[in-house]
């Protein structure tokens, strides 16, 4: 530990210590250096949010695990930004949103992907065919080529996450 650092607040002496190794770590996983500084930045955010944790024992592991789990968050939201443009270009130009409805459109998507976070791909389709496309579950066991007892299964267990998520 340097001199200054050690008269620094634990989270200030983390950031002094760590922060050039965790951009380094993050520019080599994405590739891309705004993003790396700004998984970064967000990664000690996170600490600072959660000074719960005063002693780490094994601050770069902590810091990676909090990175990882933001770079899959930034991957997650690509994915979803991309399939939301594709849809919309398949769309006729008319009836593309306003600027403002598509962004509280994407933000309402990002949401929901939260929402959904940590159930089966299959749950969450399925769950996504009942509650966006509006298919019987006849027509969403057909798609997703399961039972009917299934789906009814799926489908309850995603409103169930829902709504324990919103508590």
């Amino acid at each position: 530990m340097t001199t200054a650092a050690a008269t620094l607040d634990p989270v200030a002496e983390l950031y002094v210590e760590h922060h050039s190794w965790l951009q380094g770590w993050l520019r080599r996983k994405l590739d891309c250096p705004q993003q790396a500084a700004d998984l970064m930045q967000e990664t000690f955010i996170k600490v600072l949010l959660n000074q719960a944790e005063a002693q780490i024992r094994e601050p770069r592991a902590y810091l990676a695990t909090i990175a990882k789990r933001l770079t899959v968050d930034l991957f997650r939201r690509q994915q979803i930004e991309r399939s939301y443009l594709e849809a919309l270009a398949a769309l006729p130009e008319q009836s593309h949103p306003s600027a403002e409805d598509e962004a509280l459109f994407k933000e309402a998507l990002f949401e929901l992907d939260r929402l959904l976070d940590g159930l089966g791909p299959k749950v969450k389709q399925a769950f996504l065919l009942a509650q966006c496309e509006d298919l019987s579950y006849a027509e969403i066991a057909e798609r997703l080529g399961i039972s009917l007892r299934s789906v009814n299964t799926y489908v309850a267990r995603g409103m169930a996450h829902c709504c324990l998520a919103q508590l």
